[in-house]
């Protein structure tokens, strides 16, 4: 999946707009690496965002293409932030 579709559908930011912005300006890595949008999501994978001086840090749990509000926490697990 791609990593701003999955940012958008997991709730991490809320538009997938704005998800393509964040990684445009180098806001959003993967694994250590500034990700471009169009960057691979895999289970295991460590994602990073900076939201100004804010860092959060989540652990890839699952990747599905729609799901449930409610259930969206449920994709990732928050390591830091």
């Amino acid at each position: 999946m791609r990593l701003d579709k999955y940012l958008k559908v997991s709730r991490i930011i809320k538009r997938r707009t704005l998800a393509n912005e964040a990684c445009t300006k180098g806001h959003v890595s993967i694994n250590g690496k500034v990700a471009k949008a169009s960057s691979e999501v895999n289970v295991g994978d460590t994602i990073s965002i900076r939201f100004g001086e804010k860092v959060t840090t989540v652990r890839v749990k699952s990747i599905s293409e729609t799901v449930r509000k409610e259930e969206s926490t449920h994709m990732y697990e928050l390591i830091e932030g």
